[in-house]
């Protein structure tokens, strides 16, 4: 695999391709923003990584079909972008074209995950998915990072594996497609929680303990849906969960700080950005639902971004639970 198609050039995506090149591979990096493109290869940079001179085997590219003819290729757009984006690649790509998908959440339409709309779109196309803890800005500047590579394939999984990996981007491989997608789904929603606890000034005590509480939700829905225990215990589970709820570097996090000191969903939307959880938060719950899986978490965070339940009725609601064994 000598050239690799990185589909999104946000943060991510350029941070992936920058991964690649460092593997040795080409990389046609594509955006739909056509002057955005040509500035970002005009100025062999890009605002959303500040510092980051692109390697010169990242090409840019606002042609989608230049990108699809490569040999593998990594999706990294929103969730609820995916889809479309898929069809659009359907009539462009080849056949047996490998694709990693690096979103991260639940299609709020349809409850699909990311491996399933992959393929649904594009069925001739075997997929993979990528996903642990790795800001775009750690993964850019070559600092150590370790995320999970997953393809029901293992052949083909560790072929992508040391396609893209490098001793500094150490990709684990797995064929647990689901476990990897949930845990990468989950854990925004999670996130959220920690922030909004954060946010309203309580100790780092009350977070761990929320952490803790979030990661036995995520391996309860996790087991529901066919994904190991080992995989959600993994970087993609656990890892990304400490990572993600811990750090103000994470929108979703940082999402939740805004919105425990009260400043509501619009003003925290307006000042952070739309975090995936916000998406994911309310099909999330509703899967659990439908499948019994207990997550009062997840459901105190859906209740909060749907306008349902205040701050201090979520809280309310988490403490009066009834104590029982762990």
């Amino acid at each position: 695999m000598k050239i690799v198609g990185v589909i999104g050039a946000g943060a991510f995506g350029t941070a992936l391709a920058c991964a690649a090149a460092r593997a040795g591979r080409k990389a046609q990096l594509w955006g739909r923003d056509v002057a955005a493109m040509a500035e970002m290869d005009a100025a062999r940079g890009t605002p959303k990584l500040p510092g980051l001179a692109l390697p010169a085997t990242i090409q840019p590219t606002a042609d989608l079909a230049e990108a699809a003819a490569s040999e593998a290729l990594i999706l990294a757009v929103p969730t609820q972008a995916l889809r479309e984006v898929c069809l659009q690649l359907a009539p462009l790509v080849k056949a047996g074209t490998p694709v990693i998908l690096a979103a991260k959440g639940i299609e709020r339409a349809s409850g699909d995950f990311v491996s399933d709309i992959a393929r649904e779109t594009l069925p001739a196309c075997p997929p993979a998915v990528l996903s642990g803890p790795g800001f775009a800005a750690d993964i850019a500047k070559a600092y150590p990072t370790a995320l999970t590579l997953a393809c029901a394939d293992a052949a083909l999984g560790q072929r992508l594996a040391k396609a893209i990996g490098s001793p500094a981007f150490r990709l684990y491989h797995s064929t647990d497609l689901r476990g990897v997608e949930i845990g990468g789904s989950a854990k925004n929603v999670l996130a959220i929680a920690a922030g909004v606890a954060a946010g309203r000034g309580f100790g780092e005590s009350t977070v761990a303990a929320l952490l803790a509480r979030s990661f036995a939700e995520l391996t309860r829905f996790g087991l529901a849906f066919g994904a190991r225990a080992e995989t959600l215990a993994g970087l993609s589970g656990l890892g990304d969960l400490i990572l993600t709820g811990t750090s103000s570097r994470s929108r979703n996090r940082r999402f939740g700080e805004e919105l425990g000191k009260g400043i509501g969903i619009d003003a925290a939307i307006r000042d952070v950005g739309l975090a995936e959880g916000v998406w994911t938060a309310p099909i999330l719950a509703s899967m659990a639902g439908d499948k019994g899986v207990d997550m009062p978490i997840a459901a105190a965070v859906a209740d909060l971004v749907a306008g349902k339940a205040s701050i201090d009725q979520a809280i309310d609601r988490l403490l009066s639970r009834p104590l029982r064994a762990e």
